[in-house]
């Protein structure tokens, strides 16, 4: 059997005691880190065979892995904190363990998305959780491109270098919508800042983020509407108001992102001109 076991994010205190009896009773531990999970396993007296399974020697260590367990060896997969296959190489060893016939379970308990989501006070009736987007901007926008018309709340990991990029463009694509900053969830410096998508950049900008993040970003509310209706409100606004206030105007009033209005009043001022 392979038990996929949660562990602490940071309290070392936040992991259930089937977890830690299952723990002692395996036979190996496979983790993300030694040195990390020997901080927790020490505290706990805990002592088992070590092999470490990363996204570096994931494809040398599943097959020895898999031979463990059809010798019938209990094995137990832990991360560096949190639920194992979320943003980690589990999800590869799970997919084999099916290829395999091998049984495997979850041992359930903390996880980040989940403890953001409940921090944030956003809508947890329906939530998408994101991982990490690309780090190159244009993978990043094409992402929230696909994202902004979902009515989930959206849940992203991030890093402390690239959140106020991050958050730039999300308020680009997404508009100026209701978010939080969940950081060092459980630690000591913990910290979750709330408030609209610019405010959040105003925060940052001036108080440079550390340590692990997680975003949490409001759901589209906008009703349905026509590309022929916004086309309509987008032309009256532009014969009376300069591009820059009618993209504004239009902007708030279909809750849609400026830079998306902003391609429609040049596709319509594209249009006027062809007209002999």
């Amino acid at each position: 059997m392979l038990y996929l076991i949660a562990t602490p994010i940071g309290n070392l205190k936040d992991i259930t005691l089937r977890a830690l009896e299952v723990l002692k009773e395996v036979d190996v531990i496979a983790c993300e880190d030694t040195r990390v999970s020997s901080k927790l396993l020490n505290h706990y007296a805990i002592s088992k065979p070590l092999l470490a399974y990363h996204d570096h020697n994931a494809e040398q260590m599943r097959p020895r892995l898999l031979a463990q367990l059809k010798e019938g060896k209990r094995i137990a997969y832990i991360t560096d904190g949190g639920m194992p296959l979320i943003s980690d190489p589990g999800f590869k060893l799970v997919v084999a363990c099916q290829k395999s016939s091998l049984p495997y379970t979850v041992i359930p308990g903390v996880s980040a998305p989940l403890m953001a989501l409940c921090l944030s006070g956003l809508a947890p009736d329906r939530f998408l959780f994101c991982g990490f987007l690309s780090s190159k901007q244009g993978a990043r926008t094409t992402a929230l491109e696909e994202l902004k018309e979902s009515q989930a709340t959206l849940l992203f990991f991030e890093s402390p270098k690239r959140l106020i990029p991050f958050l730039k463009d999300a308020l680009e694509v997404l508009g100026d919508r209701k978010g939080a900053v969940c950081r060092e969830m459980t630690k000591v410096f913990e910290e979750v800042k709330r408030g609209s998508l610019s405010s959040l950049i105003s925060y940052y900008e001036a108080s440079p983020p550390r340590g692990e993040i997680v975003v949490v970003v409001e759901g589209t509310s906008s009703p349905p509407f026509s590309p022929e209706d916004l086309k309509i409100h987008l032309q009256k606004a532009l014969d009376r108001y300069s591009v820059k206030e009618a993209v504004d105007l239009v902007s708030k009033a279909f809750g849609i992102s400026k830079r998306e209005v902003y391609q429609h009043a040049l596709a319509l001022k594209s249009e006027k001109t062809r007209v002999p």
